[in-house]
């Protein structure tokens, strides 16, 4: 590993142990903001180690500061040449970095088994990050002293969710006078489910208090919190060796939002029929450019439609998978076709004899 992405790999691995040190420690003041804060440098300073150690950049030209948290999560999913996580993990972060947020400029308030399972999912995907890549062991970075965050992991997501709604329930009733800590706990379910629909802000005063109400009226958390419904826990091992890893439910997916968009995230869980955006096959996509199947093939790959999700999937429907196409692609690969050599664009992309 080269000299910089190295060193940001050791201070990443500083935060990231120091976030474990907090965690542990005996007393509460200011515990769970220090965790979430030296977590989410933890994982800035690995993306930023794991860019250059690709051979990507992390300063835009003519820039003086490097690129922000959001922009190098953007690049380990889209960028071909830096690749390394995929949208499922990205979420992971994302969710962290949430947290991070309200932390850094708010208040946020989660339960012990809540910061618990974000810690351990995040550690979890730091380990696989740096095997991944780097072909790195987190044991072997951390001291013989360290232990793991916790010995007793949260099994079930949907489980933990419901016994603090319940928890939740049990405060909003009337006379009970303890609507700020309901809040609270409804304001921590509330910034993961923004960030799962794509939005960066924490909840207002006013819409912490519509949660209150439809709780008061009986709605069901699934109903109010549908982002949070559709993740699930993947959980493996037990004691000092538990792997925490959050994944989506089959049927939902999860969606890059397109940059530049203002208070974003860089993804998004979406309930979509995947053929209806991708709805051209590549037999399809050949007949409305007016091309033969070959040379539609080389205009894709000159224009890397294939690249981006925007534009290419290949989608999986039981054991078989298939190439699909979007509206966008063959929009962008018509207006293309006006000012490209497509002679050119066949000679170079064309099947190569053997």
């Amino acid at each position: 590993m080269k000299q910089l992405p190295k060193a940001l790999f050791a201070k990443s691995l500083d935060s990231l142990v120091l976030a474990i040190e907090h965690f542990n420690r005996p007393w509460d003041r200011g515990r769970h903001e220090a965790v979430l804060i030296l977590l989410d440098r933890a994982f800035e300073l690995l993306l930023k180690s794991l860019i250059l150690h690709q051979g990507g950049k992390i300063r835009e030209p003519y820039e003086k500061e490097t690129i922000g948290f959001e922009k190098c999560v953007r690049k380990c999913i889209t960028d071909a040449e830096v690749k390394c996580l995929t949208e499922e993990e990205g979420l992971t972060i994302q969710i962290i970095n949430s947290f991070r947020d309200a932390a850094q400029h708010d208040i946020v308030e989660l339960t012990e088994q809540e910061l618990y399972l974000y810690c351990q999912a995040g550690i979890t995907l730091y380990k696989d990050l740096i095997d991944r890549v780097l072909g790195e062991q987190l044991a072997n970075h951390l001291p013989e002293r360290v232990l793991p965050i916790s010995t007793n992991p949260p099994k079930d997501l949907h489980t933990m969710i419901e016994a603090d709604f319940n928890q939740i329930k049990e405060l909003v009733k009337p006379k009970t006078r303890r609507q700020l800590e309901a809040k609270a706990k409804l304001k921590a379910l509330a910034i993961v489910e923004s960030s799962l629909e794509g939005v960066r802000s924490q909840p207002s005063d006013l819409e912490v208090k519509k949660l209150v109400k439809d709780v008061q009226a009986g709605k069901a958390w699934r109903d109010m919190f549908p982002g949070i419904a559709s993740l699930q826990l993947s959980s493996t091992g037990t004691g000092i060796n538990v792997d925490i890893r959050i994944t989506k439910k089959e049927g939902e997916a999860v969606h890059l939002v397109p940059e530049g968009t203002p208070g974003a995230t860089v993804l998004a869980v979406k309930r979509v029929n995947e053929l209806d955006y991708y709805s051209l096959s590549p037999k399809s996509f050949a007949e409305k450019l007016e091309l033969t199947q070959p040379k539609a093939l080389a205009l894709a790959k000159h224009l890397k439609l294939q690249e981006s999700e925007d534009y290419f999937k290949i989608i999986k429907i039981g054991k078989s998978l298939f190439n699909r196409y979007s509206g966008k692609a063959f929009q962008m690969a018509k207006k293309a076709l006006k000012d490209v050599d497509l002679e050119a664009v066949w000679k170079e992309h064309r099947p190569k004899r053997k």
